[in-house]
């Protein structure tokens, strides 16, 4: 019965999808059995697709809508499903791995054993499907590069989807969490750390609420979230979330550890594989070749080429504006790149996208 549990949310994990979807192989026995009891897999399993009321999950796993509450709410503080309240009625969704569980494991910033048990389990697991299936394809860029809109030359157009003060301005409310990549990267090795600062992360609205209510994250006004933006930029950190025009999360990635810019790194062309729409060009008179730039890139798109002038490489530029916010004299601007389409509006328009790409 156990094993059976495990086997049926291997099958639901695998239809979900995601970076790391579910995959029959020893390695995936041995991590959902640490995450989930074989209760709350049972529970887990029997969650429908979208949000859903207590009602029908109990229907589906046949007990009493109070047991199977009390259940999911101990899920929800695990970050082992979402939950959301609407109404004063209480909703739960069952998250793929990624983006979800995994990073729900290590947005607190803890170091317990757990925690450390639970960063190898999951670093394996990521190690052998990636083994299994070999580097992953990416066909739709399911990712996206926010731009630092600052750098934007004036006379391009900017659309609301292209500024993060956008999302930080309009949603309510705005919640700050560890950088999961970073931390569990700790986790398993201590001095496995790029100096890049952990506690940046961060989600708006439905899932700031979710986060802030679960002690995931901490909640932030809107004058703290300017702070940590600035900071990021200022250290050359890059703003990637889904790659929709509606977002509830802000990732503030360093290349040597972030899923999203080492996920676009294997790909042949990083620069297609996630990408902000925007593209830099440099004032000629203004730059005084430091090369601070080329030093900064996370991409390593950037050379010093012939008399002194830079050179881009289109194919591993994804439009950050790291460079911009780190050149002393300011001869950098992003301007509108080509060929890059707008970002899907919301969640099904971008998997009918990835679904119409895998057919071409």
């Amino acid at each position: 019965m156990t094993d059976a549990v495990y086997r049926k949310m291997c099958e639901i994990l695998a239809k979900r999808g995601g970076l790391y979807p579910g995959m029959d192989i020893p390695e995936f026995y041995e991590l959902v059995q640490a995450l989930f009891s074989p209760n709350e897999a049972a529970v887990y399993n029997a969650i429908p697709k979208g949000f859903n009321s207590v009602g029908p999950i109990a229907t589906a796993v046949g007990k009493s809508e109070a047991e199977i509450e009390s259940v999911l709410e101990d899920m929800a503080n695990k970050g082992l499903c979402n939950a959301g309240v609407m109404g004063g009625t209480t909703y739960y969704a069952a998250p793929p791995f990624v983006p979800g569980i995994f990073e729900y494991q290590f947005m607190r910033g803890t170091r317990t054993e757990r925690d450390k048990e639970l960063a190898k389990l999951i670093h394996t697991y990521k190690e052998a499907v990636e083994a299994k299936r070999g580097a992953q394809k990416i066909t739709y860029p399911t990712m996206r590069v926010i731009p630092v809109d600052r750098k934007i030359d004036a006379g391009q157009k900017i659309h609301t989807y292209d500024q993060v003060a956008h999302y930080i301005e309009k949603y309510d409310p705005l919640a700050v969490s560890t950088c999961f990549c970073r931390h569990e990267a700790k986790l398993i090795d201590e001095n496995d750390s790029c100096g890049k600062p952990d506690e940046v992360c961060m989600q708006f609205g439905m899932g700031a609420q979710f986060v802030i209510e679960r002690k995931i994250g901490r909640r932030i006004d809107k004058t703290e979230a300017f702070e940590i933006l600035n900071k990021c930029e200022e250290i050359g950190l890059v703003h990637a979330s889904m790659n929709r025009q509606e977002i509830d999360f802000l990732c503030n990635c360093c290349s040597c550890h972030c899923m999203i810019l080492k996920t676009a790194l294997a790909q042949p062309k990083p620069g297609l594989a996630v990408n902000s729409g925007f593209q830099p060009v440099w004032n000629s008179e203004l730059c005084t070749a430091c090369e601070t730039c080329i030093e900064r890139c996370p991409t390593d798109a950037l050379v010093m080429g012939e008399n002194k002038v830079l050179k881009v490489n289109p194919d591993r530029c994804v439009g950050c504006g790291v460079c911009a916010t780190g050149c002393p004299v300011e001869a950098i601007v992003l301007v509108e790149r080509p060929g890059i389409p707008i970002p899907p509006k919301d969640q099904k328009a971008l998997r009918e996208a990835v679904k119409a790409s895998l057919s071409e």
